[in-house]
């Protein structure tokens, strides 16, 4: 009798963890992996400058809604946040924007950036110059 119930226990594990699906390798994609992250917030200067070549590789202008991070966060992640989105807020008043990762920023630290103009008005006049923000990378596959 002691035997029947152990057999039963067994099998009753065993479908148990039968019964829990796992993914198959054609349902996750690398990019998921990714965005599985923990988000992490980061408060710091927020300024403007004038886009060109960025560290990403790409052409951008004034008018692009673009980020440089800081080159040693860009460095230490290898440049794999080009082209992600982040939301940043302006911390005085509460604005919030979306920009593009394309370039790093020499002068910044981890959690300052650096934005286009287009993208710096609007969140304060440029005439402000620097800003006090909040911002975070949204998931990769994540558009405005």
């Amino acid at each position: 009798m002691q035997h029947i119930a152990l057999f039963f226990n067994v099998f009753a594990c065993v479908m148990l963890t039968l019964a829990f699906p796992l993914p198959s390798s054609s349902t996750i994609h690398e990019d998921e992996l990714v965005d599985i992250e923990k988000r992490i917030d980061h408060v710091g200067r927020g300024t403007w400058f004038r886009p060109g070549l960025g560290n990403c590789g790409k052409w951008n202008n004034a008018s692009d809604l673009i980020v440089a991070i800081g080159k040693r966060l860009y460095d230490r992640n290898k440049g794999s946040n080009c082209d992600q989105y982040m939301e940043i807020i302006n911390t005085a008043n509460g604005k919030k924007a979306y920009g593009l990762t394309r370039d790093s920023c020499h002068s910044c630290s981890d959690d300052d950036i650096d934005m286009s103009p287009a993208l710096f008005k609007k969140l304060a006049p440029l005439e402000q110059g620097v800003i006090r923000v909040s911002w975070h990378f949204k998931n990769r596959s994540w558009r405005p």
